[in-house]
């Protein structure tokens, strides 16, 4: 038996055997054969069946539910999409807020889900806290943010600025020089969420194939090392495993994100730092950092991992010492009093980024292919959007949803941009990542002159651009 459980603190504390499902051992013949049993396979059966009990399903999955990422995330549901102040900004302002409103819904979305289907995975709605919290340039950067935001339309209601005395009210940080705060962000425990949600699904009458990974697929059908499945409308739903399904790999490309867990803190440690109402939280560096109290009162802390030359997946996670002590410093630079803690857990996953940082979500009727991907770390909430949107494609649904900007409707993968070959995509991710420690190191020095500064996040701020 693969060892499940070491995957992440998560999986480690679910409490139930983490027995395989049976492999796909005979052909079938289905309406919708979906591969990977992670959040997005899994929203789009469900979301399916609800709508279309009569659909056969089948769920093709490499590992188990949960395996991927939807095992191994920070716990952040997020009423965003990434990049969704680029893709919305075209667009007349009427049309724009009611796209702001359906991202924003998405945690309300998944709460009626969770109630519905009786699915405990610890959800709490308690907003997100962006901090400007450890040099005096983040509070810059954020206060851009928001006015940008606030020309789009948003309004207090939406993003909300925290002087550092409100701020406290919520979390208390070493360092603070303000933050903002949005409402629509919860956070949850997301092995939880998605063996519920398998759960959930096989008793709509999905059939969950695991330890089959898929060797072959093409429009129409698809074969694992014992079976083959031939299917009306074929799902690649892998996102940061695109790469073992060409040509995939050209269009969603795995990067890596690192997360620690402290040993659960003690109700007087966390009367000193705040986080009671189950808010996310993260610092306002490139570094890209996100945090939660987790219901067992532990300090769950992830920040930006790395890329490997031509797109290779990371499979060990064991992390080194150095990573596990960059994310000690990260957070212990907020909250002075865990420099010491004890760190139980050190885990990370592959995740899915599309050239120009740009979701999709595509169905093309003529080929039978739907896929909905390049979440860039935030699918937790993402998927459930791309879950929801894919069933209403593939049913040929006339609503909200498919109109939006992100949806590529009527046509194949070659809608998708590529990423540029080997070796410019390794050259730029490194060029790029280097400038941003830079920068990060300079402004974190107090005695750095103001030059410095200037220059390091001038540089930081140019590298960035190359990324959308």
């Amino acid at each position: 038996m693969p060892a499940w459980r070491t995957i992440s603190l998560w999986m480690d504390q679910l409490d139930e055997p983490l027995l395989a499902r049976p492999a796909l051992a005979e052909d079938l013949d289905v309406d919708v054969a979906i591969i990977g049993a992670g959040y997005t396979g899994l929203w789009t059966a469900y979301y399916l069946k609800l709508q279309a009990p009569g659909l056969k399903i089948a769920i093709i999955e490499a590992h188990t539910a949960g395996f991927g990422a939807s095992g191994r995330n920070g716990g952040w549901l997020m009423g965003n999409l990434l990049g969704e102040d680029r893709l919305l900004a075209d667009l007349p302002p009427g049309q724009r807020r009611a796209s702001y409103d359906l991202l924003h819904n998405i945690p309300g979305e998944v709460e009626i889900v969770l109630e519905r289907e009786g699915i405990a995975c610890d959800y709490r709605k308690g907003g997100v806290l962006y901090c400007a919290a450890r040099y005096p340039e983040q509070e810059t950067s954020l206060r851009q943010y928001l006015d940008s935001l606030y020309k789009q339309g948003l309004n207090e209601n939406d993003y909300r600025w925290l002087n550092p005395g409100q701020l406290a009210q919520q979390i208390r940080i070493a360092k603070p020089y303000g933050g903002i705060y949005a409402p629509h962000v919860a956070t949850l425990h997301p092995a939880k969420l998605v063996r519920g949600l398998a759960r959930t699904v096989e008793r709509m009458g999905v059939r969950i194939y695991e330890n089959s990974p898929v060797t072959h697929w093409q429009a129409g059908s698809l074969r694992t090392a014992q079976a083959s499945v031939r299917s009306r409308w074929v799902v690649p739903a892998v996102e940061g495993y695109s790469v073992t399904l060409p040509p995939l790999g050209r269009y969603q490309l795995p990067v890596q994100s690192l997360i620690v867990a402290t040993e659960p803190l003690s109700a007087a440690i966390w009367d000193e730092i705040g986080l009671s109402n189950g808010q996310a939280f993260s610092e306002s560096s490139r570094q890209v950092t996100y945090g939660q109290r987790t219901a067992d009162n532990r300090l769950i802390f992830g920040a930006r991992g790395g890329y490997q030359f031509a797109g290779k997946l990371r499979h060990d996670f064991n992390l080194t010492r150095s990573e596990i002590e960059l994310r000690r410093y990260l957070f212990g630079e907020l909250f002075p009093q865990l420099k010491n803690v004890q760190i139980t857990h050190g885990w990370g996953g592959n995740l899915g980024m599309s050239r120009r940082f740009k979701p999709h979500m595509l169905c093309d009727h003529a080929s039978g292919i739907a896929l909905s991907g390049g979440y860039g770390g935030e699918g937790v909430g993402a998927s459930n959007l791309g879950g929801r949107t894919l069933a209403d494609l593939i049913l040929q649904r006339d609503t909200e949803l498919v109109h939006q900007p992100w949806v590529i409707p009527r046509r194949g993968l070659d809608a998708l941009r590529a990423w540029e070959p080997e070796p410019c995509r390794w050259l730029g991710y490194n060029a790029i990542i280097r400038s941003f420690v830079h920068e990060d190191q300079t402004l974190a020095n107090p005695a750095t002159a103001r030059w410095r500064r200037k220059l390091a996040s001038g540089v930081a701020g140019f590298m960035e651009g190359f990324m959308h």
